[in-house]
């Protein structure tokens, strides 16, 4: 994995992105809401990293909205839990059932 940005964005550590969206399981049925950390270059890169991490969970299809990058480390939980995931190479997946 590509640990400098490709861009214009000059942080100081590793982008960490967080993508809000909605999945579905289910064709048809209800969306559960997500939000999904992960570190990647790009925004594009995320967009895939993340897709093919919901895939894997087992998601059908999934609605995002927002994607933003992490500019301080969370102090709540499950968001702490999932930013040092995402440091770590993970793609962390926070259901809001």
């Amino acid at each position: 994995m590509i640990a400098n940005p490709d861009n214009d964005n000059n942080l100081d550590g590793p982008m960490v992105f967080i993508i809000i969206g909605k999945g579905y399981e289910v064709k048809g049925g209800e969306g559960i809401d997500l939000h999904i950390m992960l570190r990647a270059p790009d925004d594009d890169s995320a967009v895939r990293e993340a897709l093919n991490a919901l895939t894997e969970e087992g998601f059908i299809e999934a609605d995002l909205d927002q994607i933003g990058v992490l500019t301080d480390e969370p102090n709540e939980e499950p968001h702490a839990s999932a930013y040092q995931g995402a440091l770590e190479g993970e793609v962390a997946i926070i259901r809001f059932e």
